[in-house]
């Protein structure tokens, strides 16, 4: 089987999660090579994935087929303006950097055949989603190997509009923060309620994954599953009701469209 070279631009915990996910696929160590400023981190990742690491962002690109920047967006520009000078003709660039635009990009960049990508932490542990926008120079073999690597640490949804990366910011790339508040507060709940508080935690994360596997089963929607655990007059029908008072729904969407600014405002503030 032929696997495309692959260079990551950065090596921290995003980085190191898509090349273990590629690694556990089969792809081989000597097609994987990464970059990054810390020689404590190359060192790190060197020694737990097997891979070649290099201190100097040039060198790692040189000769890869796909170039993923994987570096904090406040540092994007400096780093795209340095690696520009030594970009070969059909190499693919793959960003996973919150609030850079394509345009951007390509500005910095020059024209490339580029696929912007917003992942979400669970891909840590090969549990995320990631929505990919390809801009017009992308080819066919091009998104497949795009999304051959994304599918290494969970689904990839593709986008025809790169505007839609707001939302997808806004649902499942801040979307974990969102859960882990809601089992923050059941926790507490549970507490006050008189539960130890390790025994609140447990039944609070265990039973948002169950949710989720059942919702993950696609057999109903999820509104058919909670309609179907609403018992009328029943202990769930009284907490629904109580949260439904509380204006639960236009919270969420209020929350998600405050997101969706947010991704839109940074995506101006970093890309000057």
């Amino acid at each position: 089987m032929n696997h495309p070279r692959i260079a990551f631009i950065g090596a921290g915990n995003m980085a190191a999660s898509l090349i273990g996910g590629l690694r556990a696929q089969g792809m081989p160590a000597t097609q994987i090579c990464a970059s990054d400023p810390g020689a404590e981190q190359r060192a790190r990742i060197a020694s737990e994935l097997g891979i070649e690491l290099h201190a100097d962002n040039a060198q790692a690109a040189k000769g890869a087929d796909l170039i993923v920047l994987a570096v904090k967006p406040q540092v994007m520009k400096a780093v795209c303006l340095d690696l520009a000078p030594h970009l070969q003709a059909n190499q693919l660039i793959v960003s996973i950097a919150a609030g850079i635009s394509c345009a951007s990009l390509n500005a910095w960049l020059g024209s490339v055949a580029l696929v912007r990508c917003m992942p979400n932490t669970p891909a840590l542990v090969r549990q995320g989603v990631s929505g990919l926008f390809a801009n017009p120079q992308v080819t066919a073999s091009q998104r497949e190997q795009a999304e051959t690597l994304l599918n290494a640490v969970g689904m990839t949804l593709w986008l025809d509009d790169e505007a839609q990366i707001d939302a997808v910011t806004a649902v499942s790339g801040s979307g974990p923060a969102y859960f882990f508040l809601l089992m923050e507060a059941m926790t507490a709940a549970g507490v006050k309620l008189g539960l130890p508080a390790n025994v609140a935690a447990q039944l609070s994360v265990q039973t948002a994954l169950g949710a989720a596997r059942m919702a993950a089963s696609g057999e109903v929607d999820a509104g058919e599953l909670r309609r179907r655990v609403t018992s009328p007059k029943g202990t769930t029908e009284a907490a629904i009701n109580t949260f439904q008072a509380g204006g639960f729904e236009a919270l969420v969407e209020n929350a998600l469209n405050a997101a969706a600014k947010r991704s839109v405002e940074l995506a101006h503030e970093l890309g000057n």
